[in-house]
């Protein structure tokens, strides 16, 4: 708890202690998506971001305001570096690390805004990836 708490900054919502010493702390993550991504798009996020090392099934990813430093501060606070920060085509500064526990994450950092970014070739509207029938095989977070 103290590394995404006290390291990466987590707010603490709510925690609750039952018989035992069962206890639960919950961390306020801000808002959430859940991305998911056909084999094709993880190889080519893997070799953009971690320089071909394969992911981990599930990787959570954190908006950070700067990822060099964000990156750092969890290295000294436990973390395991497996990419330093990046820039990706896609206008982010993306680094991957692995969290005390083994948990995967990336930190990313917007270079752009979503009207920039929308403009770019390989932007899809919500409303066309709505109508995309494509199966997606493999999900990450």
């Amino acid at each position: 708890m103290t590394f995404y708490r006290d390291v990466l900054g987590l707010t603490e919502q709510a925690a609750f202690e039952g018989e035992g010493d069962a206890r639960v702390t919950i961390l306020d993550v801000g808002r959430a998506t859940l991305e998911l991504s056909n084999p094709a798009q993880i190889r080519m996020i893997d070799d953009i971001e971690a320089g071909g090392q394969r992911s981990a099934k599930i990787r959570v990813a954190f908006e950070v305001d700067d990822s060099a430093t964000a990156t750092q501060d969890l290295v000294a606070g436990g973390a395991t570096l497996i990419a330093e920060p990046r820039e990706t085509p896609w206008k982010s500064l993306n680094s991957r690390l692995t969290g005390p526990e083994g948990l995967q994450l990336t930190l990313f950092q917007e270079l752009e805004d979503i009207q920039t970014r929308s403009t770019r070739p390989g932007f899809k509207h919500p409303q066309a990836a709505a109508t995309d029938s494509r199966d997606t095989k493999t999900a990450h977070a």
